[in-house]
């Protein structure tokens, strides 16, 4: 079968990869997306990256025949879009807005039902751009035909065919009401709803690939361009691809965000990191959202990896921990953002810093899975990849199962499993290993008095 291309757009990277219908990597491209500053505001190069992206298209085409793209992304961008192109660039979520949108926002946002997500850091909700947009710039956005998610822009762009998906509208976007399966509340109370296309599923064709971009990259004409799909949502999705159920997915990289299939948390209660977000199918599957990756990168400073046992036996044994929160997000403690810390007998030592950032993200880990867990835990990504992340988690946990992905490509499977979604016949194989458990015995009592650190530290 013909393969698929996949356009992977990460808060600090780009990837556009030849993967077969069953998921393997044939070849990888990637690039930066670097941030620019203003005017008008913090933004992506969107010309920039499309220019990137079709060039390599036709790279990929001339070596690997391609017969579909789906595009994935991160939940937190969007862009206003008119008839031919972008209106305005692409913001980068951690751009802070003005004051007065900030405190507005607040205010209309309602109910943590109806928006499914905390009220996070910077821009990183679809609603708080739009609401930026209109208010500096209303003329510009009084003219908008749509605003669309990041992976639903691209789509868009290669196809010419405009539609929303809902896992990229469950995706913290504060547009979509995932416990009731509908557009929040707020899109019609500010007069969106023409902006939020028809929803579509992520493994619709919208169309084939627009000629001028044909001409360009040399692929068919017949190339069909899917609607695309959240980047965590994809990789939750190339789990049921595979025929599991009563799991929860960690995905690891910039965010620690595991998704479950079981029902549990009470939607109607806001809790920290708590989500509400769609499966590939609209069905509300409960979350958690942590900024683990700027966590990470905060302690380990130019410390390179693999984490030690020997190092972790004596943090553990010291009692030398890192708490939260260092990032600019509260993570899970509110009121710790940018005040985290390190302490303990080998806390300035530079040799720990690698294995402390995997011990403190482990013990993130295992905080979210209160809220998520489920019979099967699955531990995949950038974290997952060093073995005593998976080995702290599974020494926590020893009621539930334990597995680890080391395949470092499970949201550009996942989005290329798409391209199959309809005539596929049974289960996609998967390889998960069982990592053995970090087996200290002073593990539980350091992860407990961990816990009580951390919460201590947390606002009153």
């Amino acid at each position: 079968m013909k393969a698929v291309a996949v356009f992977d757009v990460g808060k600090t990277n780009v990837k556009l990869m030849a993967v077969a219908p069953d998921g393997r990597c044939l070849e990888t491209l990637s690039a930066p997306n670097p941030v620019f500053p203003g005017p008008p505001y913090r933004h992506h190069d969107l010309g920039r990256l499309e220019e990137w992206l079709i060039e390599n298209l036709g790279a990929l085409g001339r070596r690997h025949e391609v017969g579909v793209i789906a595009t994935t992304g991160h939940g937190s961008g969007g862009v206003l879009v008119g008839v031919d192109g972008p209106l305005m660039p692409m913001i980068d979520y951690e751009q802070a807005p003005p004051p007065g949108v900030a405190e507005e926002y607040r205010q209309i946002a309602g109910s943590f039902r109806e928006h499914g997500s905390a009220i996070m850091v910077g821009t990183a909700h679809l609603a708080r751009q739009m609401l930026w947009l209109e208010r500096d710039w209303p003329d510009v956005f009084a003219t908008a035909r749509a605003f669309l998610a990041n992976p639903q822009y691209w789509a868009w762009r290669l196809s010419g065919v405009m539609a929303s998906e809902v896992t990229s509208l469950a995706a913290q976007s504060h547009l979509w009401c995932s416990s009731d399966a509908r557009r929040a509340a707020l899109v019609g109370e500010r007069g969106w709803n023409h902006l939020v296309p028809p929803v579509a599923p992520a493994w619709a064709t919208l169309g084939p690939l627009k000629p001028e971009f044909v001409a360009r990259t040399g692929l068919s004409a017949a190339t069909r361009v899917l609607n695309g799909i959240h980047d965590s949502s994809a990789n939750f999705y190339r789990y049921q691809a595979a025929g599991l159920s009563d799991m929860t997915v960690v995905s690891t990289g910039t965010w620690i965000a595991p998704i479950s299939d079981r029902q549990g948390p009470d939607f109607d209660r806001e809790a920290p990191g708590l989500c509400c977000n769609a499966d590939v199918f609209g069905r509300p599957v409960p979350g958690m959202l942590v900024m683990g990756g700027r966590e990470f990168s905060a302690i380990v400073g130019d410390a390179t990896g693999p984490a030690s046992r020997a190092l972790m036996d004596r943090l553990v044994e010291t009692g030398t921990v890192a708490l939260p929160s260092f990032a600019g997000d509260d993570c899970l403690f509110p009121g710790t953002a940018r005040r985290g810390v390190t302490e303990g007998p080998l806390a300035q030592e530079p040799t720990v810093r690698f294995t402390l950032a995997v011990l403190y993200t482990a013990l993130l880990t295992d905080c979210c899975l209160d809220s998520v867990e489920t019979a099967t835990v699955i531990l995949d990504g950038p974290f997952a990849r060093d073995p005593l992340y998976g080995a702290v988690i599974a020494a926590l946990r020893p009621k539930r199962r334990v597995l680890v992905n080391h395949d470092q490509f499970g949201t550009v499977a996942g989005a290329a499993l798409l391209a199959t979604h309809e005539s596929r016949g049974g289960p996609v194989s998967l390889a998960l290993d069982a990592p053995a458990p970090f087996d200290h015995p002073a593990l539980p009592a350091y992860a407990r008095n961990w816990r009580d650190r951390a919460n201590a530290r947390k606002a009153t």
